[in-house]
């Protein structure tokens, strides 16, 4: 029998990055599609893809949390049973300083982009050990994941360090409907790696226009194939316990 699963989508873009819509419209069409809980992840970065973003300095990040919240406040009043995270798409190829100035106790979920290999998992210590440094007793460290993560960077060479870094620091695998060759049979060896450590899985599905906010049946099935469900479970479980959610009231994270 399927376990029964929640409808998550953890990867999802505004106008405030290269998202085709509002915070607001994302949350209305989230709710008519019956999803559970969402995140909203736009783009953080001063790379070669500085473009994508408008999230350069205090006053935009303020904007954007503020009209998170506003949401939140919304779902809450209202009774709805969807569920809305403070979130954010770190790219890993920007300056180390320029990741330094984030406050991570003001989000509920990071997301990194573009771990590719050791030298990048070094980068991310780095980037972890002065967040916790900076943000003692500032509140709750936000949940962790990796965004369309290529486990080929690691699956012939490397794979334990990987499997200890994620295991360490408590960092979920993304099932990403639009890279699907991220999680095809010849990374097995990766995906049994999660299962046997209980490390925990997502469903993110990248979304920049809000007709792409359910695309999480792939997701699901490829999580039921890989005997992920417990995994799956464990990130809910996080989720709920980090930030105080009660699912019978749908009360919200961070405000």
């Amino acid at each position: 029998m399927k376990k029964n699963l929640p409808r998550i989508n953890l990867h999802i873009h505004s106008n405030f990055s290269d998202g085709k819509n509002s915070i607001r419209q994302i949350v209305d069409r989230a709710l008519k599609m019956n999803l559970d809980f969402i995140a909203i992840t736009d783009h953080f970065t001063d790379s070669w893809k500085e473009w994508v973003s408008k999230l350069k300095d205090e006053d935009k990040i303020s904007e954007y949390l503020a009209e998170i919240t506003l949401c939140q406040n919304y779902l809450r009043d209202k009774g709805k049973k969807l569920t809305v995270f403070k979130g954010l798409e770190v790219d890993l190829s920007s300056s180390e300083q320029f990741i330094k100035k984030i406050k991570p106790y003001k989000f509920d979920l990071i997301l990194f982009e573009y771990l590719q290999g050791i030298e990048t998992i070094a980068f991310v210590k780095n980037i972890f050990n002065f967040w916790r440094g900076t943000s003692r007793n500032m509140g709750k460290f936000p949940i962790l994941g990796l965004a369309h993560f290529d486990p080929s960077y690691f699956i012939y060479e490397n794979l334990d360090i990987l499997v200890s870094f994620l295991k360490e620091y408590n960092i979920y695998f993304e099932f990403n409907p639009s890279y699907p060759n991220f999680y095809a049979r010849k990374n097995q060896i990766f995906f049994d790696k999660l299962r046997e450590t209980n490390i925990p899985v997502a469903i993110g599905c990248d979304s920049h226009s809000i007709t792409s906010l359910n695309n999480i049946e792939e997701p699901l099935e490829v999580i039921r194939y890989y005997n992920l469900e417990d995994n799956l479970q464990i990130l809910i479980r996080a989720l709920k316990n980090n930030f105080n959610l009660d699912f019978g009231n749908n009360s919200q994270g961070k405000t």
